[in-house]
């Protein structure tokens, strides 16, 4: 028995031991103890915003087993994230040799994967790094939990998921109902600049962002936010434009250090466990979200729908949109259409 607590410990402090059996985290030290829950993977767990959303994640009592999965650093963080007292396992897994591994068994699946935005660029700047990560993973989802849900947060949304949902149509494990763009940072700042403006608690307020995820994309319905408040035109033009541009604000301030990590993490966990108790059941749990729809002519569109235990069970319309936000909604369908082309024409090129 001493030999064997010993050996344990010794897996703890040396984590490159089990690598060569393809898991880092201690998979042997740690089989039991963990709480009833769900499976999540983090893809890019090592990054920005891989870092506090793994945090938070484990701190979930919803999530049970945790696999961290990242091109680098993972073992690191790995061993510091297991410190903390929750009872969620976690185990980690780092290289393209371990990608399978991490993925076997999932129910969730999340993707922040991905360079970071810098001053100056775009989120299509982005496109050509990014495009070939979020490819390369969602083959590895097709492979190996083709039933997982799937949240893409990895930039430009407006043209990852395209490709996600490329990428499982032609693995043939294709399920609408269960990729989900994650445009919740979105709705995150809306509530909280409206909150800012007139003066309440942020955690009252409630706007539906529609549209995509990117700039003019992300149009805020502050007609539709509830409670019901009066905004003047010039409020409603200053809070449209601060929520549009939310993330080049914070580029901005950060001066070359890094994007929206932060922020992006907690509007992450908080969409993440909304799915989670949808999946186990509870009803009611309507979120925004980036998703394949019908609501408008676009084969992919942000709205309100209703989660459940098969990831999205139902997209709801626009509702009334006053002549600012139809003006809105008329001059973002250009700019999400040539993105949602794009991530379809970057898949229909590549050999998978």
């Amino acid at each position: 028995m001493a030999g064997e607590r010993l050996a344990k410990m010794i897996m703890h402090l040396q984590p490159e031991q089990e690598a060569a059996h393809g898991v880092l985290s201690m998979q042997r030290c740690r089989m039991q103890g963990g709480s009833p829950g769900f499976k999540v993977a983090l893809l890019g767990a090592s990054g920005g915003i891989g870092q506090p959303l793994a945090l938070l994640l484990k701190m979930d009592p919803l999530v049970s087993v945790l696999h961290l999965y990242d091109i680098v650093n993972t073992p690191g963080v790995t061993a510091d994230l297991s410190h903390t007292d929750t009872s969620t396992i976690v185990r980690g897994f780092v290289g393209k040799d371990q990608l399978e591994a991490s993925l076997v068994g999932m129910d969730l699946v999340i993707i922040p994967a991905g360079v970071p935005r810098k001053p100056g660029m775009t989120r299509d700047d982005l496109f050509n790094i990014n495009a070939g990560i979020v490819r390369t993973l969602c083959e590895g989802v097709a492979k190996c939990c083709p039933n997982a849900v799937v949240h893409i947060i990895s930039n430009p949304v407006n043209s990852t998921v395209p490709i996600a949902a490329e990428v499982f149509k032609r693995k043939g494990t294709y399920d609408p109902r269960r990729l989900i763009g994650v445009t919740t940072l979105d709705v995150v700042r809306a509530n909280t600049f409206v909150a800012e403006v007139l003066g309440v608690d942020p955690r009252l307020v409630d706007v539906p962002v529609i549209g995509g995820h990117a700039g003019i994309t992300i149009l805020p319905l502050l007609s539709q936010v509830k409670p019901v408040y009066s905004l003047t035109k010039d409020e409603v033009t200053y809070l449209t434009k601060r929520i549009q541009n939310g993330g080049t604000e914070v580029v901005e301030a950060k001066a070359g250090s890094g994007s929206a990590t932060l922020s992006m993490a907690y509007a992450a966990a908080k969409f993440a466990d909304s799915t989670l108790r949808a999946l186990r059941g509870e009803a009611g749990i309507i979120q925004c979200a980036f998703v394949p729809s019908q609501v408008t002519d676009l084969p992919y569109f942000a709205s309100k729908v209703l989660l459940g235990r098969n990831g999205v069970e139902e997209v709801f319309p626009l509702g009334p949109l006053n002549e600012y936000e139809r003006e809105g909604l008329a001059k973002l369908k250009m700019e999400l259409k040539a993105s949602i082309e794009k991530g379809i024409t970057f898949v229909a090129t590549q050999s998978l």
